[in-house]
């Protein structure tokens, strides 16, 4: 065989170079796309009818005792049994009766692995610390359009988010302590932000500019961020951020909501006292279906392997603080550790924001469009056994949505487990 002609090698070489730097944008590309997981089946085995509830318990401003990601390192994984009767649920119904429905799941070993994080980063306290990096979303222009809009207050005092056009995802913490149903949850409502038309009631001529306006909201967000970045920078240089921080609301009349009752309520098993021991709160997270829906947009539920990894490494969520009665409260910070289903992260909150979404932003695969979706429920404030003696300290914890958690909330809301089939 005679020798391979130059124009020939520097043709190899040069698809070589082109093959390579396509595969490395991909791969670029990849870290900003939602993953495509499929998800095992959950299926309803039998309902049966429970006694009414008592309704007798109180929301808590603070959880106690859960066991946290170091506490649930030392527990052995959840057999199929286990996961099976953490997952049966109970729903409680707008008359107050109940129902307890177990559930079986399938195609659990076909789901691909769920990685397991062991990040021993330090961590920081919930309560705001240093400068409050919380954003009052006071102008009903922004409160009133998504993403914000798609945030609703509970009226047990927690804060949830619309996933459907008539159901909402929240803390299970914020409908049932572990042990009974809480005071108000027989006359459970949804408050969203309502805005006051100029117009009148007709209110016409709005639907023209909602692409517009939701364009607007998206860098509504980046704004805020790219302000936090330069109030950090300009604190180091003149070391008081008053006026900076006026910025951060603005004032267009008290907030108003247009409230909603709650048809139907469901809540994990897995939540419940003495079902799932260590892992009661990989569970904190309830479903509310609305008697009627409202008009506006709602966010998909999506799943991520890990939120550290991402490039930004960034979370997002909205809520109604209590020290910001009747406010939208906004906020966006880093994960500082991550588990199977928990996270803990950075974000300055207050109580009343919890059951908020949390959510990121990603591109939907083979498109250039970016896609929020919401990957877990902030569960605030808890003080978290760290060590398995009796030692606490507080974090500020949201459960993620995992693929099993997927299955399971998307059959709540749509009632067939064909539907839910990939995240």
């Amino acid at each position: 065989m005679g020798p391979i002609p130059l124009s020939v090698l520097l043709l190899v070489t040069v698809l070589t170079v082109v093959v390579a730097v396509a595969a490395e944008e991909n791969t670029i590309d990849d870290k900003y796309t939602w993953p495509q997981w499929k998800v095992p089946l959950v299926r309803k085995r039998r309902t049966v009818p429970l006694s009414i509830p008592n309704f007798s318990a109180h929301p808590q401003p603070e959880l106690s005792g859960t066991c946290g990601i170091e506490c649930q390192r030392r527990l052995p994984s959840p057999s199929l049994n286990d996961l099976e009767q953490f997952l049966s649920y109970e729903t409680v119904y707008e008359n107050g009766t109940r129902t307890y429905t177990s559930v079986s799941v399938h195609g659990l070993n076909e789901v691909t692995a769920w990685p397991r994080n062991r990040s021993t980063s330090s961590r920081r306290k919930r309560e705001v610390y240093g400068t409050d990096t919380r954003f009052t979303i006071a102008d009903k222009q922004y409160s009133t359009k998504y993403p914000f809009s798609t945030s609703v207050k509970i009226s047990t005092g927690c804060s949830g988010v619309l996933v459907s056009p008539k159901h909402v995802l929240t803390a299970a913490h914020c409908i049932h302590d572990g042990k009974d149903y809480l005071d108000g949850v027989q006359k459970l409502r949804v408050g969203i932000l309502k805005e006051k038309s100029r117009r009148g009631k007709g209110g016409k001529g709005r639907g023209k500019e909602k692409g517009k306006r939701r364009k607007g909201n998206k860098d509504k967000e980046e704004a805020m961020e790219k302000e936090e970045k330069g109030e950090k920078g300009e604190r180091k240089g003149r070391g008081k951020g008053k006026k900076i921080r006026s910025r951060r609301s603005v004032d267009s009349g008290k907030p108003s909501f247009r409230w909603t009752r709650v048809k139907q309520t469901q809540v994990p098993k897995g939540w419940f006292k003495g079902v799932s021991n260590g892992l009661a709160a990989d569970y904190d997270y309830a479903v509310l279906e609305l008697k009627r829906a409202p008009k506006v947009n709602y966010m998909d539920l999506g799943v991520i392997p890990s939120v550290k990894k991402l490039p930004a490494g960034r979370i997002h969520f909205s809520g109604f603080d209590d020290d910001r009665p009747g406010n939208l409260v906004y906020r966006f910070c880093s994960v500082s550790d991550e588990s199977n289903d928990l996270l803990y992260q950075y974000c300055d909150a207050k109580p009343g924001s919890s059951g908020s979404g949390v959510y990121i932003r990603l591109k939907e695969p083979g498109k250039k469009k970016w896609k929020r979706k919401i990957i877990g429920v902030f569960s605030g404030h808890q003080w978290v056994d760290v060590n398995g003696d009796g030692t606490q300290q507080d974090y500020n914890v949201a459960v993620r949505i995992t693929p099993l958690k997927y299955a399971q909330i998307c059959y709540w809301v749509h009632g067939d487990s064909s539907e839910c089939q990939v995240a």
